[in-house]
């Protein structure tokens, strides 16, 4: 992987360039793309002439941003003007919006360099597309940020776009060893993103966590939020590392499917967490903890009440439109959909709201939570994007969530997950900054 925001002191004192920094990830997507399959569209004569123009700007010591620079993928279900947005979906084949996105537009006003768009599942929902893991190719890179995490994973991007809806950055970040940051919902701008779902978050895949701050605090000062949302708030240069006085240990739905080596590197990591003087709750000495603990086993069930219902439209024209260039999952999604009325919708919302009223409470005794990113090391086989069920409480608590890549399991990286409460975004990554400091080991 390629950190960014470690090159940026090279830039000012003109060691380094961000041409030279590009042609570095362009050498790695030479070697590495056949494999990987990271990239739907590329534009490298773009990428390169936007990295002139931001090493021109650090030699004049007026450099834009803290992602001047920055290589970035941008995945495919955010419209770019120029490439097409195809939504891992034959509907879409080679169609052009003839705009950039919000967030596309901020990041190239901070004078991000957009290398390409990177593959999705289809829809940003469950059918893979065929990128692999660059840890064992043999694996998936999970979904459906699926591209821009093995994008950044095998070095070719410092940074991409991803979305998450159920566990889409999470997961993903889990696999392939990076930093995983998923906002609070509605902290960045989804105008022009093909994810209109409630839950569904615009976020960062990294190579590091400053970078994946830099990257969301860049367009969150261009583009704001989604409309109605104050948008991701904090200060320019990334929270530094703060010691937490509690923190909420939540095994979730996904405790009962974890493989034992991953409770295995999670009791370790909590071990450690002790030792270094930090309260750790659980359900088990915590009656509040072990009632968020029973309201999250709805977690699941309710969140895919509401994204079928939500996806009803447009999945019904594209139905009629073409039925088999759907998937069957996407077909069943739509089955599920028109399945449900309008009052079985409401209860799925009215849920959601109660569970996200309990988990709330939380805020007065621990200052944030710590639980696993996935079940395990990334599953063999590209038939699935693997299990989402560790990622799935965050995203329907519309809480910011972040994947940090300190644990191992089978030799190969399984992310600690903290989450944080709502637009209170900025003193998690302070808090990730701690937990990485004191638990992030060596990955070869």
């Amino acid at each position: 992987m390629w950190p960014f925001h470690t090159e940026l002191a090279s830039f000012a004192a003109g060691q380094d360039t961000p041409s030279e920094f590009l042609e570095s990830c362009l050498a790695c997507i030479a070697a590495h793309e056949a494999d990987v399959g990271a990239f739907v569209h590329t534009n490298i004569e773009g990428a390169r002439e936007a990295a002139a123009r931001s090493t021109a700007r650090w030699k004049a010591g007026k450099p834009l941003s803290l992602i001047d620079g920055m290589p970035v993928g941008i995945k495919d279900i955010v419209e770019t003007i120029d490439m097409p947005t195809e939504m891992g979906s034959p509907l879409y084949k080679g169609w052009r919006s003839g705009r950039d996105a919000a967030s596309v537009a901020a990041l190239r006003e901070a004078g991000a360099v957009i290398v390409g768009k990177t593959v999705t599942t289809e829809f940003a929902a469950t059918f893979p597309a065929g990128t692999r893991n660059p840890w064992d190719k043999t694996r998936t890179p999970g979904g459906s940020s699926s591209g821009s995490a093995a994008g950044v994973a095998a070095g070719m991007i410092s940074a991409g776009l991803g979305t998450q809806v159920v566990g889409s950055i999470v997961r993903p970040a889990s696999f392939c060893g990076c930093v995983g940051f998923k906002p609070s919902v509605g902290a960045l701008n989804r105008g022009g993103s093909h994810d209109a779902l409630s839950q569904s978050a615009d976020g960062a895949l990294a190579a590091s966590l400053e970078d994946a701050w830099n990257f969301c605090w860049a367009i969150a000062q261009r583009a704001g939020g989604d409309p109605g949302y104050p948008g991701l708030a904090g200060p320019q240069a990334m929270p530094g590392p703060t010691r937490p006085r509690a923190l909420a240990v939540l095994e979730t739905s996904g405790w009962a499917q974890a493989s034992d080596d991953a409770k295995a590197a999670f009791a370790e990591a909590v071990a450690r967490l002790r030792a270094a003087g930090v309260t750790l709750l659980d359900r088990r000495d915590n009656t509040l903890i072990e009632e968020i603990e029973a309201a999250l086993t709805q977690a699941r069930a309710v969140t895919d009440a509401v994204n079928a219902w939500e996806s009803r439209w447009p999945l019904n024209t594209y139905r009629e439109k073409d039925a088999g260039a759907l998937s069957k999952f996407m077909l069943d999604r739509l089955k599920q959909a028109e399945s449900m009325s309008i009052a079985d919708y409401r209860s799925a919302l009215a849920e959601r709201t109660r569970i996200r009223g309990v988990y709330a409470k939380l805020a007065g005794i621990a200052e944030a939570v710590i639980t696993l990113s996935a079940t395990g090391a990334a599953p063999v086989g590209l038939h699935s994007t693997g299990n989402p069920i560790f990622a799935v409480a965050g995203s329907m608590l519309g809480v910011p969530a972040v994947s940090l890549p300190v644990l191992e399991v089978e030799d190969l990286p399984l992310g600690l997950q903290a989450m944080g409460f709502e637009q209170e975004d900025a003193a998690l990554i302070g808090i990730a900054a701690w937990l990485r400091d004191i638990l992030q080991r060596e990955m070869t």
